[in-house]
């Protein structure tokens, strides 16, 4: 990859170094007026065999080092086309018949207990828009225990807390056993809650059945069919109003939004709550003729999808997206519903946070499965060993990355084609264990916790050639594996390992490698580790 190329002013402001962001917690130190104004890409090499790259900047000498998984996924496209994903570019576009029969629910036991249904979960809202939880305990305020398990209630006039009910002196008609039309929550808002939350507890009536319709699918017809139409309703500010006693709030905003790429990012649909069009006389007839051929559109039955909520059901819906709506019910039948609102900010930070422990996870029980059996030909667990090497290092003062190359050096005995077992036969094969936890562990970490992983094994065989001492230090399964390995370094090995960007943190590892092997050593567990671990992860 030609650095030079790329724009030198981006490539500096993405520098990962401790004096451009802070350690801690990755933010810039560094305001973009600091750097040099005739800021120019300098001296360019490869490190870690082409895993990395260091560039030194002119004027200022400063270095920094870009992982090249990074800059193949980063580096300027020219199509712009980058986004947060709330945009139609990051989600799926469905009518009814494409779900009918294929919700996507899962049961409330599950989404607490296991990760990754709760990953599925809520991938389901932010991709298609809503999902429906099943089983949810029928009982008073629960909707904001479910809310809390990805983030925060929104509080409204309506309170933190809202029940769909018949009520005497209804502010809304959602208070009625009126049909609702398919319509979104709240337009009048400036933010609009971006996610509902209806639990139900009790729905015995005749009648109020819920149903959705993709206002981004629909918006999307109408920009096929009908492009005038869709480009009046994207540009014209409709003025949206609700009044009661003790609230007047209004937005001015369009039916239908876009980003500045020109992608559908927001639908505001509620004919309740729309005030009056201060136009022209042609505007408001373009705007009326659009808004209702639009309106028409969202009552296509192929569009709408139907089905009941039973006690239990928790449906958590997209409000920037989908817009809902019920059909009329008998007031004399209980119906009850508790809704709240939420916002997608906190689902997709909470869902990434969730991605983001997945690898530990696995890792975690690793230690705790494969990693609790003896470890190879030693008195101990290839666990405790991996724990011995980590609080080696981390007594010794090594930064985080060396840490857990300490701690997860051996993960790649439990991995690749040729077993521990097959490394100790009498015969052995080498495992190139080295190798494929590096590659393993590459899919989470950067070079400076995978390339000391890759080199511990040459890192042994560097130390028996060039300290005639050292071989005296090794135990009996260590000379074997040693052999199995290639032996001491010859001096044309050493020469190239001493060139290698982790040569110094690999000997390091090393020592500490074989260090850890002591039955009586007490360690901190795997969960002492993780926060160092969730650190580094990419």
């Amino acid at each position: 990859m030609d650095l030079t190329r790329l724009p030198a002013a981006w490539l500096r402001d993405n520098c990962g170094c401790s004096l451009c962001r802070d350690p801690r917690n990755g933010q810039k130190l560094f305001h973009i007026t600091d750097l040099p104004q005739e800021l120019a890409i300098g001296d360019v090499r490869e490190r870690a065999g082409g895993a990395s790259f260091e560039v030194e900047w002119v004027p200022d000498g400063h270095r920094s080092v870009y992982a090249l998984e990074w800059l193949t996924e980063s580096a300027p496209s020219g199509d712009g086309r980058s986004g947060d994903g709330r945009t139609e570019d990051g989600k799926q576009l469905w009518r009814a018949a494409a779900l009918d029969g294929r919700l996507p629910e899962a049961d409330w036991e599950a989404y607490l207990a296991e990760p990754a249904e709760r990953i599925r979960v809520l991938e389901s809202v932010q991709r298609l828009g809503f999902a429906l939880l099943r089983g949810v305990p029928c009982r008073e305020r629960q909707v904001l225990a479910v809310a809390e398990t990805f983030g925060y209630v929104r509080e409204t006039n309506y309170g933190s807390l809202f029940d769909v009910r018949v009520e005497a002196d209804p502010n809304n008609l959602a208070f009625t056993g009126a049909a609702i039309t398919p319509h979104t929550d709240n337009p009048y808002r400036d933010p609009v809650p971006t996610l509902q939350l209806l639990h139900c507890l009790t729905n015995a009536a005749t009648g109020g059945d819920s149903g959705l319709v993709d206002g981004f699918a629909a918006a999307a017809l109408l920009r096929d069919e009908d492009p005038a139409a869709y480009e009046v309703l994207t540009r014209t500010l409709v003025p949206f109003r609700f009044d009661d006693a003790r609230s007047a709030l209004r937005a001015d905003r369009p039916l239908i939004d876009v980003d500045p790429l020109g992608r559908i990012r927001e639908v505001r649909f509620n004919n309740r709550s729309i005030g009056t069009l201060r136009l022209s006389a042609e505007e408001l007839d373009l705007f009326y003729a659009a808004y209702r051929r639009f309106g028409a559109l969202l009552l296509r039955d192929d569009l709408r999808l139907d089905f009941r909520l039973a006690p239990g059901d928790c449906l958590i819906f997209d409000n920037t997206r989908l817009l809902h709506a019920r059909t009329a019910f008998a007031e004399s039948g209980e119906r009850h519903l508790q809704g709240c609102y939420a916002d997608l900010d906190g689902l997709a930070s909470t869902l990434e946070v969730l991605r983001r422990e997945q690898p530990l996870d696995e890792l975690a029980a690793l230690f705790e499965g494969a990693g609790a059996e003896q470890y190879l030909g030693e008195e101990i667990t290839q666990a405790q060993h991996m724990l011995q090497a980590a609080a080696l290092a981390e007594a010794a003062g090594a930064g985080a990355s060396l840490v857990a190359a300490a701690l997860l050096h051996d993960v790649g005995h439990f991995h690749g084609p040729v077993s521990g077992a097959d490394l100790m036969a009498s015969d052995g094969t080498d495992n190139r264990h080295s190798h494929t936890g590096a590659e393993r562990l590459a899919r989470w970490f950067g070079p400076e916790v995978t390339e000391p992983v890759r080199l511990h094994v040459a890192a042994k065989r560097y130390l028996c050639a060039v300290e005639p001492d050292y071989f005296g230090k090794l135990s009996e399964a260590s000379v074997h594996t040693l052999r199995v390995q290639g032996g001491p370094m010859s001096s044309a090995e050493v020469r190239a390992f001493e060139d290698e960007d982790f040569g110094a943190d690999a000997v390091r590892l090393r020592r500490w490698d074989e260090a850890a092997k002591r039955v009586d050593a007490r360690t901190p567990d795997f969960a002492h580790f993780r926060p160092l671990l969730a650190g580094l992860l990419r």
